[in-house]
Formats: structure tokens, C-alpha cells, sequence
């Protein structure tokens, strides 16, 4: 059994390990950090371009993210922070792009306009009080919205084709959005990282136990499923962002932080067209109303997507249920989290989601016909022999101890670290890769505390993300320049 000692270990190989690893090379070039990874290749779960939405989650169409209140009043609250966390990354590939560390932008992010498209005279009304809430805060200021039938048609032509001249729709455009390539991206951060010094990849690699030392290090047994030799890495710091599989690695470490945390998995399937023609036809990302009950990764939407340089066109996702923390895990991965800790959360949560419940089942037990219907909303002319389906990855939203309940389903994404800071982990899936700077940055604040209090990083911080420390929601000068340098760089407006 070999040992290897680190400063850093990033115990998977998508979007967050490769962001906070780009990250803390970025402060300090010379920690020793390795990376691993269970399959023999980076970014192939939740990240890769097939497995998500690829949007770039600005809150500028997913109408989730803006809860209308009792009194009618819509919530923008999410909405803000979502905008300006994703602005935070913006940033940083900008940085990046400049100095040359990540190829041609169009290589992982393309421009895409977000929309949200509602029928009926509800939505409508809805759709009508968050544009003029959103559009009267300098993060939303170019946002459009229409009720008019030509005009959206000229946004939206495939949803809008041969629509009936009465039918009461509406529409909001962000023309600025985008489509990114997650997967695309934290390859290309890896193939960086790999260029440096004192960077190791170890790729199929499990890890079979996590053990804190005297000394406040961890000792971590690898398996390489290739060799079946095993490896021990002791390192100073360990973040588990192993997406669905971080939940069963942080009960793992036996840190007081995860205890009673849970996991519920919902996986995703796409409905993706085979007809180039009609791909052509469409050039946004259109987000409509969720069903009730559905989880946020449900929310339907009609989706341009660029994944390895070709265009692409899907609908959906359409939720399932299975037992897999990821799409390449075990049936008994649901089963073998259950802990005494979190049995009393996890009955709660399921006592108290029956609606979550008959939706999943309700979505499984789905015809290619009836998900075709449900494409004919978005796309009236719809044909069910133009589209197939396709298997997304895998999402386990959190179950964690709640206060006027046993336990709480959170949709969010949620950042566990230990008290001495030497072991996070992140849970949870929407927005996720969207958010992946800011998440990594709360890391990097809790566990580098000492660090970031000096000045050469609060300088180097500063070059990466020139916003840091100051609020894009209070500080529409900020924004504005940030915004601008950041759409001109990564080459993300269409009217420039």
C-alpha cells in the first residue's frame, strides 16, 4: 500500500472539485493537490453535457426561482442571489480566458437568449408581475417581455408556429443568456491543472474510508478498481464534491457537521430531436410553468444546446425515481445511506412529499406519446417519431433535520464543513455548475480563513473576481462594468 501526502484533496472530477482546484491554484501555485475520480474519465456524471441542462442558471427564465406570495407579490429574493452568483462565475472563466488558461470561449459556453414562455390568463398575469418586478432592478434591466404574437414569434418561431391568433400566451427574453458546456469546461480546467506543478489525477479511484489523524489530517483509502491495489492519500484539507456520491463519503468522515443529512434521488430523462431541420428552427432556452409537486429539476423547458460543438435541441427533463446516487451507482446506494441519525428525517420527508411521490410515479409510468403531448404545449407541430429519449444524470436533493418538522427536502445546493475546516463537502444539485465559483469561494472563506485575511490573497482574489467582497445586487455601476466586460470576453451578446 503506497501513501502520498497533499495539501488538498478533491475527491471528484466535475464541476466543483475542478472550480475550487482552478481556484486554489490560482491563490497559491504551490499547494500540493491531488485530484480523484471513480470513473476512468473526468467529468462524466451530473457534468458532462448529456447528464444537465446546460444553462447558464441566471434566474433570468426558470420562473422557480421567483415565488409568487399569498398577496399576489412575487419573491425575487432567489432570483438576485442566483443572478449575481452566476455572474460571479462569469468572472473567473473571463479571468481565465484572458490569461489563457481556458481555450476560446465557444469551446464551452455559446450565447443562448432565456426565455420564459406561459399560456392561459393565469400564467399570463404571473408571467406579467415577475417582468415588471425583475425588470425594474438594474440585474434585470434588459430583460423584454410581450404578449403580442408576432414578436414572439420572431423570439421563439418553433413554439410560436401555427398557434391559434386568440391563444393568451406571454413571453420574457434575456437575449445575453447562455448554454454551457459543464463538462466541456471542467475538462479543459483539468487539462490546465495537469500543466502544473505538484497536480496528480488519479483516475479510478474509489474511496473506501476517510480517517481523521492526531494531527488534524485525513488519511484516505483509495481502491483502483483497474488494479485492485489500494493507496492512502493523507492530506491537510478534503472536499468531497462528488456529487451524488458526496452524501455517502461525508457519513464517511463521521464529522458532527453531516450528521442527519439524507439524500433523495430523482433522475431525469430528455426527449432529443433527430431532425437537424427542425434543430434549426430553434435558438433559445424557453422555460415554462412546473407541474404541481415537481421537484425544480423538473421545471419544463425546450433547450438549444451546444455539446461538443454541435448543436443540439431537448425537451424536458422528465423526473424519475431510482435507487443510484449517480447514473453510474449502485441500486443499493439509497439503502446503504440510511443511518439511525437521518431515519427519522428521511420518514418524515417521505410522510410529508406524497405529492413529490405521485408526480415521480406519474412520470415513469409515461408513454414516449404522453411525453410528446407534453412537448406539444412548447411545440405544437411536435411529431413523437422526430424525437428519443435520452437518460440524464443523476440529482439527490438534501434531507436534513428540520426544526418544525423531523426532516426538511431542500432543492437547493448546501456547503457542510467540518469546525476546523479541514473537510467540506457539497450537497444538493439545482443550481449547481452555475453557481460553482461562489459555492467553491464560501469554501475557501470557511476553510482558508487565516489565508484569505492577507493581503497577497485578498489581491489575487480580487484579479480573479474583481466584484469580490461587494454587492452586485446594492451596486448597479459594478454591475454594469462587471457585465459588460464579462459578456464581451466570453463573447456571450449577439449585438456585439
Amino acid at each position: 500500500m503506497t501513501t502520498k501526502t497533499v495539501d488538498v484533496l478533491l475527491v471528484g472530477a466535475g464541476a466543483m472539485s475542478t472550480t475550487l482546484g482552478m481556484l486554489l491554484k490560482q491563490l497559491d501555485p504551490t499547494l500540493k493537490i491531488a485530484m480523484v475520480e471513480r470513473l476512468d474519465h473526468v467529468a462524466r456524471e451530473s457534468t458532462d453535457g448529456w447528464n444537465n441542462a446546460g444553462t447558464g442558471h441566471a434566474a433570468y427564465c426558470e420562473l422557480n426561482y421567483t415565488p409568487q406570495q399569498a398577496d399576489g407579490s412575487i419573491n425575487a429574493t432567489k432570483a438576485f442571489a442566483i443572478n449575481t452568483s452566476f455572474e460571479v462565475s462569469l468572472q473567473f472563466w473571463s479571468y481565465l480566458v484572458e490569461q489563457g488558461k481556458l481555450p476560446s470561449p465557444k469551446e464551452f459556453i455559446n450565447p443562448t437568449p432565456h426565455c420564459s414562455f406561459v399560456w392561459g390568463e393565469k400564467n399570463v398575469e404571473f408571467l406579467r408581475k415577475r417582468y415588471e418586478t425583475l425588470s425594474q432592478h438594474h440585474c434585470f434591466k434588459d430583460m423584454e417581455y410581450s404578449e403580442d404574437h408576432d414578436t414572439l414569434r420572431e423570439w421563439i418561431p418553433l413554439v410560436m408556429k401555427d398557434r391559434q391568433p386568440d391563444e393568451k400566451v406571454a413571453g420574457t427574453r434575456v437575449r445575453y443568456g447562455s448554454d454551457v458546456n459543464f463538462g466541456q469546461l471542467a475538462r479543459h480546467m483539468v487539462l490546465h491543472l495537469e500543466q502544473q506543478d505538484n497536480f496528480d489525477l488519479l483516475l479510478s479511484r474509489i474511496v473506501e474510508d476517510l480517517n481523521k489523524q492526531d494531527d488534524g489530517s485525513w488519511n484516505v483509502t483509495l481502491k483502483n478498481t483497474e488494479s485492485g491495489q489500494k493507496e492512502v492519500i493523507n492530506s491537510r484539507f478534503v472536499f468531497l464534491g462528488a456529487g451524488g456520491g458526496a452524501l455517502p463519503l461525508l457519513q464517511k468522515s463521521g464529522i458532527r457537521e453531516g450528521e442527519g443529512y439524507g439524500g433523495f434521488p430523482v433522475s431525469g430523462m430528455w426527449l432529443v430531436c433527430k431532425r437537424p431541420e427542425i434543430i434549426e428552427q430553434h435558438q433559445a432556452k424557453v422555460y415554462g410553468m412546473a407541474p404541481i409537486g415537481a421537484p425544480p429539476m423538473s421545471v419544463p423547458h425546450l433547450d438549444t444546446r451546444v455539446i461538443d460543438g454541435k448543436k443540439a435541441l431537448l425537451f424536458g427533463p422528465f423526473a424519475g425515481f431510482t435507487t443510484k446516487f449517480l447514473k453510474q451507482g449502485s441500486f443499493l446506494d439509497l439503502p446503504c445511506s440510511i443511518r439511525l441519525g437521518n431515519l427519522k428525517p428521511m420518514l418524515s420527508v417521505a410522510k410529508n412529499n406524497m405529492d413529490l411521490t405521485r408526480y415521480l410515479i406519474s412520470e415513469v409510468m409515461q408513454s414516449h406519446s404522453s411525453r410528446v403531448d407534453s412537448l406539444r404545449n412548447f411545440f405544437p407541430e411536435a411529431k413523437d417519431d422526430d424525437w428519443e429519449l435520452s437518460y440524464a444524470g443523476q440529482r439527490v436533493q438534501i434531507i436534513k433535520p428540520g426544526t418544525e418538522t423531523a426532516g426538511k427536502l431542500e432543492f437547493g445546493t448546501e456547503v457542510i464543513t467540518s469546525e476546523d475546516g479541514s473537510l467540506a463537502a457539497l450537497l444538493g444539485a439545482s443550481p449547481g455548475a452555475s453557481t460553482a465559483v461562489s459555492a467553491m469561494m464560501s469554501i475557501v472563506e470557511r476553510c482558508y480563513e487565516e489565508r484569505l485575511q492577507k493581503s497577497d490573497w485578498q489581491d489575487r482574489i480580487q484579479e480573479l473576481i474583481p466584484s469580490y467582497g461587494k454587492s452586485l445586487t446594492d451596486d448597479a455601476a459594478l454591475m454594469e462594468t462587471v457585465r459588460a466586460r464579462t459578456l464581451s470576453v466570453l463573447e456571450l451578446d449577439p449585438q456585439n
